[in-house]
């Protein structure tokens, strides 16, 4: 069972869409869940 996320760790993920290294990323859903989607 995957562990629940911390804020600080959303918080880096919203970071990273907001810097110049997600400049590649584009027309998609970035899921920050620890696998919870993907484990069923």
């Amino acid at each position: 069972m995957p562990r629940v996320g911390e804020s600080e760790e959303i918080a880096q993920v919203a970071l990273f869409l907001a810097s110049d290294e997600s400049s590649f990323v584009n027309g998609t859903v970035l899921v920050a869940d620890a696998g919870w989607t993907s484990a069923f």
